[in-house]
């Protein structure tokens, strides 16, 4: 058997770009390599960790030197946490290669022409941003590569925490994140803190043995708190105990929950969550309508910039109050409910049916009369019968998960010939893929760039598609 060829290391490599996954990348000989948490202007030493057909895969083993443009990061598990590996890189800059990346994929996947690309609308916060946030115990916490190396022992230390990007079972233990506001440092750190002094297992993936398994955050910007432990079987005075200290320690928690949660996965689609103490859900006012948010309710994690977002679709939808409107992949309602003053009808189809339980709620609580919300998969739902009894669609607004639209909600939407559709996406290149199959029969009119997440190379963007009339 050959031995497995060696792969290179690349000396004195200048970053000049950054690309797929916002992941920084070079050019040597005509090949692309892509290494994480570098920016344009680093110099430094690449080595090479896989060899793909079009492109290599690299990390840093040595800096030449930094970028001009490069600045200190705020958070001291930069580099090691996933969740925020644009910190080194000014806010402006990562604005504008959000822009770039919206850009480059409609251009090249897309293949269609752009006349117009507003300006990327820039968050105010690009810190203590989310309303939302989700740790994870672990009985392992992940050790840096240091910490490996030294002579130190951390076999039992445990971790509550984020995953390590790739890695399902190992935990980088959090000791401060600046993506949402306080309490919600205090009340993981209390957390930890209680567990240790009173001997609760951390979880372990793998073997499936321990008792806390998830801590989930969410926040109102009024300044409501929910929280929701997830526990992996049910000791009733353990768990209380837990669950006391914390509604005694953070009384501005007005919504306590837990969930046991017995499977080999995170997932709490199909839990029930229990209500402990307060109230089963908060409130999130947007616009002048308010918006219900039970534990499982999907709603857009960066609040302000959600609004800006909703604002962009209703305005590139341009009702005049007389257009039946579908709203595809409409989760808790929020789009729906914000167009519907404008339009004569707004038709929901959701797959998920606790989504349009909430948007039943949601759409009574602001007295809008003129939605109807349905639930199922979606490419099964918008049939032509659906169409013949709902109404055609003046505008379909779509706002499908990362995988884009499904191709038979793709060919639905091109038989029921809409004037206008409005896509919003948060994955550039399944939505320039979409507006690739689309184009045959429709013209993009207008890009509008919406980053909700600063520090990451996720952004949001709303096309407007208009029908053309040969």
């Amino acid at each position: 058997m050959g031995r497995k060829k060696e792969l290179p290391l690349l000396e004195k490599v200048c970053i000049t770009d950054i690309g797929t996954e916002g992941n920084a990348l070079a050019r040597i000989n005509n090949q692309v390599v892509f290494v994480p948490m570098l920016i344009p202007g680093d110099i430094v030493d690449i080595k090479v960790i896989k060899k793909r057909k079009k492109y290599l895969e690299g990390r840093v083993v040595r800096f030449h030197e930094y970028s001009t443009d490069r600045i200190k990061p705020v958070c001291r598990h930069f580099g090691i946490c996933g969740g925020c590996r644009w910190q080194h890189l000014p806010y402006q800059l990562q604005l504008q290669y959000k822009e770039k990346q919206i850009r480059e994929n409609l251009a090249r996947i897309g293949k269609v022409e752009i006349p117009v690309v507003n300006p990327i609308i820039g968050s105010p916060e690009i810190f203590s941003y989310r309303n939302k946030l989700e740790y994870t115990f672990s009985d392992k916490r992940w050790l840096t590569r240091e910490e490996m190396m030294s002579d130190n022992d951390f076999r039992n230390e445990d971790a509550l925490g984020f995953h390590i990007p790739g890695l399902f079972d190992k935990v980088l233990d959090i000791r401060e994140c600046h993506l949402q506001p306080e309490p919600s440092d205090s009340i993981r750190d209390s957390v930890r803190q209680y567990a240790h002094k009173k001997g609760l297992k951390f979880f372990n993936l793998r073997e499936q043995t321990g008792f806390l398994r998830n801590l989930i955050i969410r926040n109102s910007r009024e300044g409501k708190i929910m929280v929701i432990v997830v526990f992996f079987h049910d000791e009733p005075e353990r768990r209380n105990g837990l669950l006391d200290f914390l509604a005694y320690e953070f009384p501005q928690i007005s919504s306590l929950m837990y969930v046991i949660n017995s499977k080999r996965n995170d997932s709490l689609a199909d839990q029930n969550p229990v209500l402990y103490m307060g109230d089963d859900h908060l409130v999130e006012e947007m616009d002048g309508l308010k918006f219900k948010i039970g534990p499982k309710s999907f709603y857009q994690t960066n609040t302000s910039q959600a609004l800006k977002l909703y604002k962009a679709a209703k305005e590139f939808a341009g009702l005049t109050g007389k257009e039946i409107v579908y709203d595809l992949y409409s989760g808790t309602g929020t789009i729906a409910i914000f167009v519907a003053g404008s339009a004569g009808k707004v038709i929901g189809i959701e797959y998920v049916e606790e989504a349009v339980k909430d948007s039943l709620i949601n759409a009574a609580m602001n007295n809008i009369m003129n939605v109807k919300f349905f639930a199922g998969d979606i490419k099964d739902v918008l049939s032509e019968q659906f169409i013949d009894t709902n109404g055609k669609p003046d505008v379909i607004i779509t706002d499908p998960p990362r995988a884009g639209m499904h191709s038979g909600v793709v060919s639905t939407i091109l038989s029921s010939a809409p004037e206008k559709i409005v896509y919003i996406s948060c994955n550039p290149a399944t939505q320039a893929r979409d507006i690739s199959i689309l184009s045959d029969k429709y013209d993009v009119a207008i890009v509008q760039p919406i980053d909700m997440f600063p520090h990451t190379h996720h952004v949001e963007n709303v096309v407007l598609l208009k029908r053309k009339h040969i």
